[in-house]
């Protein structure tokens, strides 16, 4: 209470200078009134001074009000601005520093001293230690940035990259407004993640290098468990320990390629080479490939064609055939008996994009699984329990694809009812990505 009558007394002190002056003006002119004005208009002009004086008091109470209103505000956001984890800047459209939490001290290395009121400007970056703050502010600036916001809309979201020193910023850019809609400030929030992005790359690393020297000696042996379990001079019960051996190399070595493939999408180094396709014809052409298998499951596949003409996408084939077997052999593999796979396409109403369903019947997901359905090494309780191989990286690999060429991916499921897969494909190539995002910067 104490703070808020400083606070109330503080104004009336700054008030402006001329609204002390008018009423000292007025005070003046009504003792001349009462000096020189008969009794019967000194009445009328006494009751006008009163409306007066009432409604000056009235309007610098509001305004004081307000005033304290406004700094109690102030303080408020400071001190949850000052208790963010992230380092946050704040500066006016002019660049002005108005505000330097002291997570920002200790992440650039500049006392807030020396930078509140300061004007910002890209001439800044020779000070010294001042470098990697200017090119965060003026991101043009820096050596690597990659732009999650589209431009002009806010909040802006980038990723920054330096090299020397490793640094990874992702900086969040908030633009603020006053009542009448005018821009007044922005709000830098830095994220340091360079410890999580290295502990990342890390991991990558090591899966790639396990895998690439895993593959070379299994691809040897799998050659040798082909030519031996075709030898004619094994009896049948050691062909069949050289099939069933065969079988599991085989198997092996799908696990090491999708270790590849996962290191690849998540460096963003998977590689695409996009051509103008007729969708329809090339799903044709790839359900046509895993219809033995589907056979061999007893399982049906149907292709759902759609009675309108639909225009040709931009894809890479190889790859994306990679993410329509992943989700068509889970569809096949986890069905039941005499089940059923449809597959259908879609316009995607007021939309340039073409949706792609992939719907099963078989044993479904658990609806607190479906969160987790494409990430790595996800398999829900009871894909585990109806068959027991599985990486659980099929799916995710298939998102990598999907989104490198400009779609979404989502699941529908109904437990024991089956799945809904569904993708989309844009039909105009400027959604498709000018180039491959590495999955830590998504």
């Amino acid at each position: 209470m104490e703070n808020e009558t400083k606070t109330g007394s503080n104004f009336f002190k700054s008030e402006p200078i001329s609204v002390w002056i008018l009423s000292g003006l007025l005070i003046i002119a009504f003792i001349a009134d009462i000096l020189f004005l008969p009794i019967y208009a000194l009445l009328f002009v006494s009751i006008i001074f009163c409306v007066i004086f009432v409604v000056l008091f009235m309007v610098l109470s509001k305004s004081a009000k307000l005033q304290r209103d406004t700094i109690i505000e102030r303080n408020e956001s400071k001190s949850v601005l000052s208790g963010i984890g992230d380092a946050v800047i704040v500066y006016d459209t002019d660049f002005n520093v108005i505000f330097f939490n002291s997570t920002a001290e200790r992440l650039f290395k500049i006392k807030s001293n020396d930078i509140l009121g300061h004007k910002l400007t890209p001439n800044d970056i020779q000070k010294e230690n001042w470098q990697i703050l200017i090119q965060t502010v003026f991101s043009s600036l820096a050596p690597r940035v990659i732009n999650h916001s589209r431009e002009g809309e806010y909040p802006q979201v980038v990723d920054i990259s330096f090299q020397d020193p490793e640094i990874e910023f992702r900086v969040t850019t908030i633009l603020v407004k006053d009542e009448n809609q005018k821009n007044i400030s922005f709000i830098k929030i830095i994220h340091d993640r360079t410890a999580q992005i290295l502990a990342l790359r890390s991991s990558t690393e090591f899966i790639t290098i396990a895998s690439h020297q895993l593959r070379g000696p299994l691809t040897e042996i799998n050659w040798a468990l082909d030519t031996l379990k075709n030898a004619t001079e094994l009896n049948d019960t050691n062909k069949t320990i050289a099939t069933g051996a065969a079988e599991a190399g085989k198997n092996l070595l799908r696990r090491i390629d999708e270790f590849l493939s996962v290191a690849k999408i998540d460096e963003g180094r998977f590689g695409y080479n996009f051509v103008d396709t007729d969708l329809l014809e090339y799903l044709g052409t790839i359900l046509n490939e895993i219809l033995p298998q589907a056979r061999s499951a007893g399982i049906k596949i149907y292709f759902d064609r759609p009675t309108e003409d639909i225009p040709h996408v931009m894809i890479d084939p190889k790859q994306l055939s990679i993410a329509l077997v992943n989700i068509l052999e889970n569809a096949i593999r986890y069905n039941i008996q005499n089940g059923e796979v449809i597959v259908k396409v879609d316009k995607v109403e007021d939309s340039p994009f073409l949706a792609i369903s992939i719907r099963d019947t078989g044993i479904g997901i658990p609806e607190e699984s479906l969160g987790k359905l494409f990430t790595k090494f996800f398999r829900s309780d009871n894909a585990v329990r109806s068959q027991t191989e599985g990486s659980g990286l099929g799916l995710y690999i298939a998102k990598g694809i999907i989104e490198s060429h400009g779609g979404k991916i989502k699941a529908e499921s109904e437990l024991n009812r089956g799945t809904i897969i569904t993708f989309t494909l844009p039909t105009d190539p400027k959604f498709i990505p000018k180039s491959e995002i590495p999955q830590e910067y998504l």
